[in-house]
């Protein structure tokens, strides 16, 4: 029994013990990694004050952008394209974010509208190029491009870029399988371009529009097939 007060004294003082060794290492740690931890500190309050003015500044500029691109569509729908093009223009250079694919698209479509085949296939091609481009705008910008191009272009390098879009896990699927028919059908592969057009105007999940003209073709195709 008279052993127990001793103990309890001897555990205290192990304690305080433990205590003492464990501040005078962390007063060690301190002396030697202080700049270290006091330059991380400010590191990381600079790196967040940073961030926030980068967020803060970035969103000035897609607001920009933003309103510079609606002052563009507003131009198109008064049928002032030749004013509304460089705005166009210039967003498709420095706009922020997606802005800068959303007027290159635009600008194509701009030239499409004013019979500049050829600047509107550049500019299509151009953005399904564009590793910058989020890739739903590049398939499209394909599609776009290839439609374009089915008159004067190699059909063998479109029907190779088009291919990967005709896969029944594409949602694109339906315009690049339009493409291909009409791809065979101007190289002479009637047979091939009437089964596929077939298959458009026959897919419920095809748009109504493309079912439409695919039923428009094998009725015009058919009959000189089996002439």
């Amino acid at each position: 029994m008279s052993d127990k007060p001793e103990d309890a004294a001897a555990d205290l003082l192990i304690k305080e013990v433990d205590e003492e060794l464990r501040q005078e290492q962390l007063n060690k740690i301190w002396k030697k990694y202080a700049n270290l931890l006091v330059a991380g500190a400010v590191a990381i309050v600079l790196g967040v004050a940073g961030w926030q003015a980068w967020r803060a500044w970035d969103g000035k500029q897609r607001l920009a952008s933003s309103e510079r691109f609606s002052e563009a569509a507003r131009l198109i729908e008064q049928g002032k394209l030749d004013e509304a093009q460089p705005i166009l223009a210039k967003l498709a250079l420095n706009g922020a974010g997606g802005y800068r694919v959303l007027a290159a698209m635009k600008q194509a479509s701009l030239r499409e509208m004013t019979g500049d085949r050829d600047g509107a296939t550049a500019l299509y091609r151009g953005i399904a190029e564009s590793r910058d481009a989020d890739a739903t705008y590049r398939s499209l910008a394909l599609l776009k491009a290839s439609y374009l191009d089915l008159d004067t272009g190699d059909l063998a390098l479109i029907e190779k870029a088009v291919e990967p879009l005709a896969l029944e896990s594409s949602p694109w699927r339906h315009s690049a399988r339009e493409i291909l028919a009409l791809a065979a059908l101007k190289k002479g592969e009637r047979a091939k371009a009437i089964e596929m057009f077939k298959k458009l105007a026959d897919d419920v999940a095809a748009p109504q529009g493309m079912r439409s003209r695919a039923a428009e073709m094998l009725a015009a195709e058919q009959p000189k097939a089996k002439g």
